[in-house]
């Protein structure tokens, strides 16, 4: 655990704080339990007795019940620090994790050919103008309405959300997933939960007078979904496919991708979940970064899978692997999709169980959880439109989209 907060950039002494803050937990604990049955015994005698012996058996209980209750707090108090200082710690870190910051990624496979737009005879335009020709993204009002990073889909853009969202639901659908449709308000134990109230808690929006969050990915009511829950471990794998409106404060970006819809404060996602069990869950991590992979092959773009880095990985991760789509007027790959497994790190904050038979008996024991973005909204706007433009500013509509688009081959620009 040790080298797994070091090889975050996270403090490694929490690790020895946790361990002495259980050690008195444990030990106060023990210390209650000596109280408490020393009480009772006492208990017992003081009927019996008579005269002096009575009043001073009365005498040692009442100090008794005084040293009781100041265990019980000692307890409670040792139980609440400790259960603080293991919320702040994140989830072990695989052994194959590439250890370093965001530029230490490893590069695992390259999918697609980048187009060479100077030999095509023309300058590649950005999506927002693209976006702007085709009457599809309205990125002023939506600064007039509500400020920077906020954006109307228009037209043929709202039409495109809408192919888009249907045409990764019926790819998950076929694959297994139950389609489900989450609430993107939920209570603290939800979000903190599944991890995000730790390093990620600057980017999320916290309701103060009404106490709720405004979730930043339906992972976190999919992850909530079985809470406080021991499911057969006969039914896993369970798998959702869930689709929710997200958002983000994206504190600390000030300055970074302030043009278009690449980086927003509220937009629309599919995202995978799975439960499984903790024996299976490498397999499946492998198995949503192949649905991930076929996803983006069906829209006809090229790019790449990463292993993130371990100072880049979310506290619940232990191994994350992004797409990263080809953004021709950036020139350079930019994050499209990931794929986390969290290993048992969720489930366990969560109370979300299994129950097998071994050996003829019945043990529960916690599952593990995995998540995959499918398809985030705009940002798979931006690769569409910059990746499928055409000379004039149409755009042309990927095979896998046009049955969604009612036909639609190309997307044409509107008169002004």
């Amino acid at each position: 655990m040790r080298a797994s907060q070091r090889a975050r950039g996270e403090d490694v002494e929490l690790v020895d704080a946790l361990l002495s803050a259980d050690e008195r937990r444990r030990s106060s604990s023990v210390r209650f339990d000596e109280l408490r049955a020393e009480q009772k015994s006492l208990g017992k005698l003081i009927p019996k007795a008579a005269g002096d012996e009575k009043a001073e058996l009365l005498k040692k209980a009442a100090e008794l019940s005084a040293a009781v209750k100041a265990a019980d707090a000692a307890q409670d108090e040792a139980k609440e620090e400790t259960q603080a200082l293991l919320r702040k710690l994140g989830n072990l870190v695989h052994p194959d994790v590439p250890v370093g910051g965001e530029e230490d990624f490893r590069v695992l496979e390259t999918h697609g050919t980048i187009r060479d737009f100077t030999a095509e005879g023309f300058e590649p335009k950005d999506h927002l103008e693209i976006g702007e020709l085709l009457g599809a993204i309205d990125v002023e009002r939506g600064a007039k309405v509500s400020g920077s990073r906020f954006y109307y889909l228009t037209g043929v853009g709202a039409l495109l959300e809408l192919a888009l969202v249907n045409a990764a639901i019926a790819q998950a659908t076929a694959a297994g997933f139950t389609p489900m449709l989450t609430p993107a308000l939920v209570r603290p134990r939800a979000m903190e939960g599944t991890g995000f109230l730790g390093q990620a808690a600057e980017n999320v929006y916290h309701l103060e007078k009404d106490d709720y969050y405004l979730v930043g990915t339906s992972e976190v009511p999919l992850a909530a979904y079985h809470m406080d829950e021991i499911v057969d471990a006969a039914k896993l794998p369970l798998r959702y496919a869930g689709f929710s409106p997200c958002f983000r404060r994206e504190a600390g970006t000030y300055g970074k991708d302030t043009r278009g819809i690449f980086r927003v404060h509220q937009f629309d996602k599919v995202e995978m979940f799975s439960y499984v069990a903790p024996e299976d869950a490498q397999a499946e991590h492998q198995r949503l970064l192949d649905w991930e992979k076929q996803w983006l092959t069906g829209l006809e773009l090229p790019f790449q899978v990463i292993d993130v880095a371990t100072g880049d990985l979310g506290a619940s991760a232990s191994r994350k692997f992004d797409c990263e789509a080809w953004i021709p007027t950036q020139g350079k790959y930019r994050e499209l999709t990931s794929a986390s497994n969290c290993d048992e790190f969720q489930a366990r904050r969560l109370s979300v169980r299994m129950r097998e038979n071994v050996d003829g008996k019945q043990k529960v024991s916690p599952l593990a959880t995995l998540n995959g973005t499918l398809c985030a909204i705009p940002r798979t706007i931006v690769a569409l439109f910059e990746n499928h433009q055409q000379a004039d500013g149409s755009v042309r509509v990927p095979e896998v989209l046009r049955p969604y688009l009612g036909g639609r081959e190309i997307l044409e620009p509107v008169a002004k």
